[in-house]
C-alpha cells in the first residue's frame, strides 16, 4: 500500500491532567479531540471516556454520548477499548460492545500494567470475541507480549476472529515486552499471514521510534494521549492533533499517505463499507 493508518488514542485510561493539563476528559472535549485528529490525518480513533470525577469509565451513557457527538462532527472509525482500566470486571469492560461501533480492542492475554496488571484468560477472550462477532464489530487484536499472539491464534482457529485481521502490537509498558526494532519484527513474523497490525509505543521515545518500525514493516502507527504525553524529552505536547501531525510528517517522508476512513473501512471489511 502508498497509504498508512494512523490512530489517534486521545485520552486512555491511566493518564491524568497531571501528567498533561491539555488532557481532554469530557465527552465534548473527546469528541473535539478525536474530530482534530482526524483533520490531522488520523483515520480512526481509539476511544476511552471519563466520568464526572475524570476517572475511566466503561459507562454505556458516557460512550454513548461521546459516540453521538464524535458521528455528528466527523467520519472518523470509532474503535472502542474493552480493555477499560485496572480494576474492571470483564463484564464491564465489555459493555461499549452493546453499542456497536466499526471495531474494539480485544486484549489477548494477562499483561503486567507497571505495579498493577489485567486480567485476560482465555475463556475471558473467547467471551469478548463472541460478543464482538455478534455485534458486527472488528477486533483489533492488542498483544503485550509475544505469548498473545499466539493466544489469538486460538480464537481464530477456533471460528471467533475472522479475516480480515487486525492487531495492535503495544510495546513499553512498564513491566511488558520493550520496544525494540528485533523483538517488533519477530512479532510481525508471528502474526497470521495478510494481517494488518497497529504499534503502539508507549513513551516519548518509543512512541517516536514506533512511527519508524511501522514504515519499515509495513504497519500502522498509533500515537495519542494514551500512549505518550510529550512532544520531546521533557517538552509536553499541546495535543493529540500536535502528535497525529508529526506521524503524518514521518509517513510522508516515507512516501506513504495517511490513510482516510473509508480506507480503513474497506481494508477492514468493516460493517456497512
Amino acid at each position: 500500500m502508498d497509504k498508512i493508518v494512523i490512530t489517534c488514542a486521545v485520552t486512555g485510561a491511566e493518564t491524568t491532567r497531571q501528567h498533561n493539563p491539555n488532557l481532554p476528559v469530557t465527552p465534548e472535549q473527546i469528541a473535539d479531540a478525536a474530530c482534530d485528529a482526524r483533520r490531522a490525518g488520523a483515520a480512526v480513533v481509539h476511544l476511552h471516556v471519563r466520568d464526572e470525577n475524570e476517572k475511566p469509565t466503561q459507562d454505556l451513557k458516557v460512550f454513548r454520548k461521546a459516540m453521538e457527538l464524535i458521528r455528528k462532527k466527523s467520519d472518523i472509525v470509532i474503535e472502542v477499548t474493552t480493555g477499560g482500566a485496572v480494576g474492571m470486571t470483564p463484564e464491564e469492560r465489555l459493555q461499549p460492545v452493546k453499542l456497536e461501533p466499526e471495531m474494539a480492542s480485544l486484549d489477548c492475554g494477562t499483561v503486567n500494567f507497571g505495579d498493577e496488571y489485567i486480567v485476560n484468560t482465555l475463556p475471558i477472550m473467547r467471551e469478548f470475541a463472541s460478543q464482538m462477532k455478534r455485534h458486527g464489530v472488528r477486533p483489533t487484536l492488542e498483544c503485550f507480549d509475544l505469548s498473545h499472539v499466539y493466544a489469538s491464534h486460538v480464537l481464530i482457529k477456533e471460528g471467533l476472529v475472522e479475516p480480515p485481521f487486525h492487531y495492535g502490537l503495544v510495546m513499553n509498558v512498564p513491566g511488558g515486552v520493550r520496544y525494540e526494532p528485533d523483538v517488533l519484527e519477530l512479532f510481525v513474523r508471528k502474526l497470521p499471514a495478510g494481517a494488518f497490525w497497529t504499534v503502539m509505543g508507549i513513551g516519548g521515545r518509543a512512541s517516536v521510534l514506533a512511527h519508524y518500525g511501522a514504515v519499515a514493516l509495513g504497519g500502522f502507527i498509533r500515537v495519542g494521549f494514551e500512549d505518550n504525553v510529550y512532544y520531546s524529552k521533557g517538552v509536553l505536547a499541546q495535543s493529540n492533533t500536535q502528535l497525529v501531525e508529526r506521524a503524518v510528517r514521518v509517513a510522508r517522508e516515507a512516501g506513504l499517505e495517511p490513510a482516510q476512513p473509508g480506507d480503513v473501512r474497506k481494508l477492514l471489511k468493516l460493517r456497512g463499507a
